[in-house]
């Protein structure tokens, strides 16, 4: 994999990774803008814009926008996120250009049509609706909420029904205008593409990006917390236990990621081998780690039957500090194993090498290419991932919980049992 890398005189970043034998294409185009972008106001803004960018331009209409790339056998789709929002398409190698074309319109004219803006809107309230009946999602929003309680890092992508009926073409058009900047952004292509033209291509149809200096995100600080939502009708509890994780520029980041792995990636992690094969206490159970620019957060979570509520965060607590204190390099190379082949197996696809490189420029300002990580990844020793681990584990912590919440562990019992066996530094 090698990307290469121009960034035009209007500030606009663009990556491309050609791949040879390859007769399709994925192209996009992402801004370091999401929802953490979003004043207090705005909870929700991010990702209506992403959706109200299909629905019009000054030069299409919502149908159109569909039909034509259709018409090339091509696809579209958009994602926002906590600090990035991505819009791409897939198409095939003559149609790069088309999707291009496409991909600028969308989000340098949209015309926000008022009809339209309040269809989406419902849309919108329904999709709240169903993360809301959906528990196994819903408790990770909580956990983020506790650990970064009034901050927009705590804020779920979606909104609130009442934060999202409230926006309207006004909202959209500020976020608009100060988030998508082609300082702030960067065009992608993977695939049968050609550098230079996908560069002449993108200084041509996105020059119609404002320039300036996007406004960086108030930092984040994370607090910790306990929230516990009783729903009885629930047949399954679910558990979330988090913690200070480490920022995608820390020195110990991949590190970060590798005790996350050993802990509880995989079935052969040990909190899989413990709490779902020795005990039985969840069918579900992994470990999971979230970088951001200036934070992170680290954690377990569990799904489980209201009748082993009482067990499974002593287990829980008791196995990731047990990792930290005595992870080996068999366990490390593991976790390291896993981390290698998902990301390999996942870079086969030019949609994923697209996405990695845009998230890539976006963070560090240049793309990293697939053997650059590795070298992170394999540079990762079993002391590091346990030194990560413990300084993790000795934050503040974070309980989220849906479901029958009666039998969990008293948040002052949780605090305690992790001061009684805090890993030595």
């Amino acid at each position: 994999m090698s990307a290469r890398l121009t960034v035009l005189p209007s500030g606009l970043a663009v990556v491309t990774d050609a791949m040879p034998g390859l007769g399709t294409a994925a192209v996009g185009v992402s801004f370091g803008a999401g929802a953490r972008s979003e004043a207090e106001n705005e909870h929700g803004l991010a990702h209506l814009l992403e959706h109200m960018a299909f629905k019009g331009t000054a030069r299409r209409s919502a149908i159109a926008i569909a039909e034509e790339i259709e018409q090339v056998g091509g696809d579209l789709n958009a994602a926002t996120g906590v600090e990035q929002t991505g819009y791409s398409a897939r198409v095939l190698k003559d149609d790069v250009a088309l999707a291009l074309d496409i991909l600028a319109d969308i989000v340098t004219e949209p015309s926000f049509d008022a009809e339209e803006l309040k269809r989406e809107k419902n849309v919108i309230v329904q999709e709240i609706g169903s993360v809301e009946d959906t528990p196994d999602d819903l408790v990770f929003d909580m956990a983020q909420d506790a650990a970064f309680p009034g901050q927009p890092l705590g804020r779920s992508i979606l909104g609130t029904p009442k934060t999202v009926r409230a926006l309207d073409r006004a909202a959209l058009s500020g976020f608009l205008e100060r988030g998508y900047r082609a300082s702030n952004a960067v065009v992608v292509a993977a695939g049968a593409v050609e550098h230079e033209a996908v560069v002449a291509e993108a200084e041509r149809r996105f020059a119609a990006l404002p320039g300036g200096e996007a406004p960086q995100p108030a930092p984040a600080s994370y607090v910790g917390g306990d929230v516990r939502r009783e729903k009885r009708d629930l047949e399954q509890l679910h558990v979330t236990l988090a913690f200070e994780g480490r920022p995608f520029d820390a020195d110990d980041a991949y590190a970060a990621q590798v005790f996350a792995n050993l802990a509880g990636g995989g079935m052969s992690s040990r909190l899989f081998q413990e709490v779902r094969e020795r005990r039985g206490l969840a069918y579900s159970v992994h470990a999971f780690h979230w970088s951001y620019a200036d934070v992170g957060m680290f954690g377990a979570y569990a799904a489980l039957g209201p009748e082993d509520a009482a067990e499974i965060l002593p287990v829980m607590i008791d196995v990731l500090q047990a990792a930290a204190d005595s992870a080996d390099e068999r366990e490390t190379a593991r976790a390291k194993a896993q981390m290698k082949a998902g990301l390999l197996m996942a870079l086969e696809q030019p949609s994923a090498r697209a996405d990695h490189h845009a998230r890539h420029q976006l963070a560090y300002g240049r793309p990293l290419d697939a053997e650059e990580t590795v070298a992170k990844i394999e540079a990762v020793t079993a002391e590091a991932a346990r030194a990560a681990g413990r300084r993790m584990l000795a934050t503040p912590p974070t309980l989220a919980a849906i479901g029958p919440t009666r039998r969990l562990m008293a948040a002052e019992r949780i605090a305690e049992r992790l001061g009684a066996r805090r890993p030595a530094a």
